[in-house]
């Protein structure tokens, strides 16, 4: 961006990581500087405290008076944590650094997250968990062009990341092999030497598969393994459960491909593994992303020159708006808000008595889902944020926002959430403020200031410090982003995403510095863990992780799988972009992916109005047929709100460990409503669900996943399998294992057992008895730490109301697993 008057000039930039490129979105960035629509005054409802009269512009004085009060007001009834922040990814990282100090040292309150709980958390999760520390890229994106092997798992940079695909590109033009996992054919994909399309949530399967199969066939480097890891023999043990014709059955993805990934990768002399959202955003997958990590540690790839294990950023400051605390359990540089040491820094350089920090809060969508009841928060304050579009569930969170008693938003735009609000105050945009970004290497680069803002408008930084300075707490806030930023170093100094080293002035000179930089004489760490990880001992944890089934199954009322994604012309929410002429011309209807066997299914033609229904809402698309989507799977893309929102149909069932809620698969209804339409009309408000108490899921239960079918056939193949505990009590006493291992052949009908296949894990040999009603029926006898496979086709017929069931033996006192599969066909 050029310096000076408006309107604003774009002109490439020769910077290491871009090159001078931008996406569609960069380059159309500028128009929105002088949107007519843009926010230029604070508004404020006509009647406070009723938000069905209309916002009004106010001036500055009267909207902070308003917000002070609403503050005031709710935590003198409330307490303070009835107070909440909620920030974004796209914020500065001074601004995401201050926002957490403001919350904790100005509110006194633990209530802040932030959209990136709903992004990054997952792979962060895990990354902490394997490595002792989270870094999107732990290497140089320029490794990506020198890789041989690169895989991707869940992500689509032609169309999220189109400036990064030059890398991709120069690995190709060197015959490098890029492999992507996805369920669509995307613009990624398409240029791949390999495409598989999994079943969504089927990612950790895969994984584990291929850890399987690299193990059987000797690909592991035992010696990286022995030397720089701990954890393999539980791991091992656990995926020999994984065999390749379970994982296809599980996943969709062909034996010879599973194959075909794991020795590309093996026999690379560098590769590259990589996953995003589309792996990330499940139930599971914190678990998911260290099934990769597990795969990528036996093979010795992280650390490895020009080889590793990434993940890639979803957000403008995706990396450093999760370093610094706007997280609801974090402290600046990574720190872990219940660790005493962590908090005595951060307290020192604050002015205040550790004491006075709060704990740790409610992670983004558990504070969502308790806003305006008894014990959440009652006035919350959103800075660079749309939740009423990006949240999981939206129609239940935009329920809940009504029911604050106070609410004031930060934006550009009057977004959706916007317009619940209070209190609106506009905010400066990206070429109007000072501040610096994180990007996913762990670069910290500058934004520069190239034009002022609209008259009044006023960044979020100076913003807090002013709310702080009304609050009794102006001599601990700055307005100033310099200043702001050599206080995050002190503040971040010593943990892990340590920026002690960092200046404005050496990031000018150096075209950005790479964390951990703890001194300014330190070079900065553009590559991480190539002598030791971030670990007590310096070794990587692999860390044994089962498949589980996705939250939602399918069934007869929601038939079919939708996952949700990003489409290259909109970004986030598409508060900004969703605003800009050049690309509503490109990408100007939210469109629904259906395959045309499905399409041709359920009468649905091209731009047909079609509706998704799930148990949460109903939403409205334009039909795209295309054979780039798996027949089982509807697309949608997230960034429209209103009649078109694809988070009011998503599921927040949550990650364990990351919170992370499952926005990339549930269970879902498709019907034509209509020929194609230039406006989208919402679905009757009488034909939505009715919002329903949110309970938390229960822990994840390993099970094999249910597929519909959607083809009448003559047969039915059935299945008793899954991995079993077993503890003997001698050879000569088999039992029954498990309630799963029971199969009744329905009245009417017949039945055929196909094949066996068991492993054992004990040092022992075991047996396996299939039992006819009763009866013993055969004997499968299983090697210690063996496995057996036996064809059962001359097994006579089993009619109606015969139940089949597995039973085992084991030595006495012997203890392990088993795992068991019985394939049947049912007539």
């Amino acid at each position: 961006m050029t310096a000076g008057d408006r309107p604003a000039t774009l002109v490439p930039a020769d910077f290491p990581t871009n090159r001078g490129g931008l996406c569609s979105k960069g380059w159309s960035a500028p128009e929105l500087l002088d949107h007519p629509e843009r926010l230029t005054r604070p508004l404020v409802r006509a009647i406070p405290g009723d938000r069905r009269s209309p916002l009004v512009e106010a001036g500055w004085d009267v909207a902070l008076d308003r917000v002070v009060a609403g503050i005031r007001r709710t935590q003198a009834r409330h307490g303070r944590d009835a107070v909440g922040c909620f920030g974004g990814g796209g914020l500065t990282n001074e601004q995401a650094y201050q926002f957490g100090k403001f919350a904790r040292v100005a509110l006194r309150t633990s209530a802040i997250d932030y959209n990136g709980r709903f992004c990054m958390s997952s792979a962060a999760g895990a990354s902490v968990r394997a490595f002792g520390l989270d870094r999107g890229m732990p290497f140089p994106i320029s490794d990506i062009a020198e890789a041989d092997v690169v895989v991707l798992v869940g992500s689509n940079p032609a169309d999220t990341m189109p400036p990064a695909m030059q890398y991709f590109d120069a690995g190709r033009a060197r015959s490098a092999q890029h492999i992507v996992v996805d369920p669509r054919r995307t613009a990624t994909a398409r240029s791949a030497a390999l495409h598989v399309q999994p079943l969504p949530g089927t990612d950790l399967a895969l994984a584990n598969g291929l850890l399987h199969i690299a193990i059987a066939e000797g690909l592991v480097d035992e010696r990286y393994v022995a030397v720089r890891t701990t954890g393999f023999d539980d791991v091992r043990a656990g995926v020999a459960g994984y065999w390749p014709d379970r994982v296809e059955r599980l996943t969709g993805v062909p034996v010879e491909q599973q194959r075909r990934i794991v020795f590309a990768l093996a026999r690379a002399a560098r590769a590259i593994v990589l996953t995003a959202r589309g792996a990330e955003q499940h139930r599971s997958g914190t678990d998911t992303v260290q099934a990769w990590i597990n795969l990528a540690l036996a093979l010795g790839l992280p650390g490895r020159p020009g080889s590793g294990f990434g993940t890639v950023t979803g957000q403008g400051n995706g990396q450093g708006g999760r370093e610094h605390g706007q997280k609801a359990d974090q402290l600046p540089g990574y720190r872990r808000i219940t660790d005493p040491a962590a908090r005595a820094h951060v307290a020192a350089v604050w002015g205040i008595d550790p004491d006075e920090l709060p704990g740790p809060g409610r992670s983004a969508f558990e504070m969502l889902d308790r806003l305006g009841t008894d014990g959440g928060v009652r006035a919350l304050l959103v800075l660079a944020s749309n939740i009423a579009v990006s949240a999981p569930d939206a129609r239940r969170v935009v329920s809940r926002l009504g029911d604050l008693d106070f609410l004031a938003v930060s934006d550009f735009f009057l977004s959706e959430t916007a317009e619940l609000a209070d209190v609106v105050l506009p905010s400066a945009m990206w070429a109007e403020e000072d501040g610096t970004m994180t990007n996913l290497e762990g670069r910290v680069l500058r934004r520069r200031r190239a034009l002022d803002p609209p008259s009044g408008v006023r960044d979020d930084l100076q913003l807090l410090a002013e709310l702080a300075a009304r609050l009794g707490h102006g001599e601990r806030f700055s307005g100033d982003a310099e200043t702001v930023f050599a206080e995050l170093g002190r503040a971040s100094a010593g943990g892990a995403a340590d920026y002690a080293g960092i200046s404005y002035d050496r990031i000018d000179a150096e075209q950005g510095v790479f964390w951990p930089c703890p001194d300014a004489a330190h070079p900065g760490t553009p590559r991480l863990f190539t002598d030791r990880f971030a670990t007590p001992d310096g070794r990587a944890r692999f860390l044994r992780v089962e498949h589980v089934a996705a939250h939602e199954q399918p069934d007869a009322e929601y038939p079919y799988v939708l996952t949700t994604g990003r489409v290259l012309a909109q970004y986030q929410s598409g508060t900004q972009t969703r605003r800009s002429r050049t690309l509503q011309l490109l990408a100007p209807t939210p469109r629904a992916e259906l395959h045309p066997d499905l399409a041709r299914a359920l009468g649905i033609a091209p731009d047909d109005l079609i509706e998704l229904s799930t148990r949460r809402g109903r939403a409205r698309f334009s039909a795209l047929v295309t054979d780039t989507v798996r027949p089982d799977v509807v697309f949608a893309p997230f960034h429209w709100g209103g009649a078109s929102s694809a988070n009011a149909l998503t599921d927040p069932a949550l990650d364990p460990t990351s919170r992370m809620p499952a926005f990339k698969v549930c269970a879902v209804a498709v019907a034509r409503v209509a020929g194609p339409e230039e406006r989208i009309p919402p679905p009757a408000p009488t034909s939505q669900p009715q919002l329903r108490p949110h309970t938390p899921p229960t822990a994840a239960v390993p099970r094999p996943p249910f597929r519909r079918r959607t083809t009448s056939v003559k047969s039915t193949p059935r299945f008793l399998h899954g991995v079993y505990p077993i503890t003997g009590e001698g050879l000569g006493k088999p039992g029954p294992l498990d309630p799963a291992l029971r199969y009744h052949v329905p009245p009417g009908a017949s039945a055929q057992a196909l094949y066996f296949r068991g492993g054992n894990s004990t040092a022992e040999l075991v047996y396996v008895l299939l039992v006819r009603d009763g009866q013993p029926m055969r004997w499968f006898p299983i090697g210690a730490r063996g496995d057996v496979h036996v064809p059962l086709r001359v097994v006579e017929d089993l009619p109606g109301g015969t139940v089949l069931e597995l039973h085992a033996a084991a030595p006495d006192g012997v203890a392990g697993e088993l795992v068991l599969d019985l394939g049947l066909v049912e007539f």
